[in-house]
């Protein structure tokens, strides 16, 4: 018998473990509302066309391997990005293309953190760095955000969870699942707090375009020139592709020695798809008509969701400022909100993922909601929710 390594045995991912029960509900003759997964393609949104024509162009010189590094008009087109943020001195040498915002996540912890280390991480947080961290096998160590205070991180819990194996801060922003968008003022603490403990900030900006209020979004980056700072990004959810995998890291502020590791990695897997890293030129530079619209359809649809999710008794829901997800909480009696999620599509075919999966302080549950759904199938969501919830809570 051929036993699988140990380090696989914590390896979870709750977005999609959660599809399996839904295909059997489908294998029933049943039809499931997927509120799961965050690909706004997979509802009514589509790739922008001078993007895709980018791409079909590109066929007849992108067979070959491309740099480790990333296409050089990608990184260019990055640089100029992360200037529009106000990241000041980056250029093409302070940016790694990589597959997807993922693999620049785990190729920048696994760069930095050995075993017996850790970095901290965010709960409610995006299930990856827990699942990147098990497989390097280096130590969670999780700090809670504020749900009383729009889900921005607490300082002071993140102040206590520091202690001599810390090397790092993971901060998402906005935030994945509950669609919090942080203020400045939280932002410099966390900074602050880096600089005292001498830690390196992994600053995850993959909803950077998606603020749907009047808040503005600060760029860690742009907010010291001292931490350093390692910021995440990808075309996959602003730009509508994220089956094309096409993600970067730029490093600010950070150490040539650290830099050169994480390159060392990315020649060790030679390169990503390269026919895709053409569209990252045309995706920042060119038209963002898309986004606009994006924004505004998504804007809708959370108000729906914020306001339908808030009056169904024995469910609240923080508004979310960004991206599209909400996380809200569960005010009723249950053991546990995995079971919470799978009795209900069960029972009403609608499928969300439950805020375990995502993180949250002990004795409360969650699940969230993926809002970049259609209008109709949202409204039958809230409905088939809130007989559920009128039939089991009454």
């Amino acid at each position: 018998m051929i036993n699988p390594a140990n380090r696989t045995k914590k390896i979870t991912y709750a977005i999609r473990d959660v599809v399996e029960a839904a295909k059997k509900q489908e294998k029933l003759g049943k039809k499931v509302i997927y509120l799961n997964i965050g690909d706004p393609l997979k509802y009514d949104f589509h790739t922008p066309e001078h993007m895709i024509k980018s791409v079909e162009n590109s066929w007849s010189k992108s067979s070959s391997y491309a740099d480790s590094m990333g296409l050089l008009e990608a990184r260019r087109a990055i640089s100029k990005e992360a200037k529009r943020l106000n990241i000041p001195s980056i250029s093409e040498e302070d940016v790694i293309i990589t597959s997807g915002g993922s693999e620049g996540i785990t190729m920048a912890i696994g760069a930095l953190v050995n075993n017996g280390e850790n970095i901290l991480t965010p709960s409610p947080g995006y299930p990856l760095y827990q699942s990147t961290l098990n497989y390097l096998e280096i130590e969670m160590n999780e700090y809670f955000l504020d749900e009383e205070n729009d889900w921005q991180p607490d300082i002071e819990d993140m102040k206590s969870k520091i202690n001599e194996k810390t090397r790092g801060i993971v901060i998402i922003n906005p935030n994945n699942p509950t669609g919090s968008v942080y203020s400045k003022e939280t932002l410099l603490k966390i900074i602050d707090l880096a600089k005292e403990h001498n830690l390196l900030i992994f600053s995850d900006e993959t909803y950077d375009k998606l603020v749907l209020d009047d808040d503005e979004f600060y760029a860690v980056g742009s907010l010291t020139n001292e931490v350093p700072v390692v910021t995440i990004n990808t075309l996959s959810k602003s730009y509508l592709c994220p089956g094309w995998r096409v993600g970067w890291v730029v490093f600010s502020n950070c150490n040539m020695e650290y830099v050169n590791a994480v390159k060392q990695l990315a020649r060790a897997r030679l390169s990503i798809n390269h026919p895709m890293q053409y569209a990252v030129k045309p995706a920042l530079e060119g038209p963002q008509d898309h986004v606009e619209y994006m924004k505004n359809e998504l804007r809708k649809r959370r108000d729906i969701t914020y306001n339908r999710l808030n009056s169904i008794p024995g469910i609240s829901c923080v508004k979310p400022k960004g991206a599209f997800y909400a996380y809200p909480k569960i005010n009723v009696s249950i053991e546990s909100d995995k079971e919470f999620v799978l009795d209900f599509l069960n029972e009403y075919q609608v499928l969300f993922v439950n805020g375990s999966g995502f993180g949250q302080k002990p004795n409360t549950f969650h699940f969230r909601v993926v809002f970049a759904a259609s209008e109709e199938a949202l409204n039958t969501a809230f409905d088939r929710l809130e007989k559920y919830m009128k039939e089991k809570y009454s």
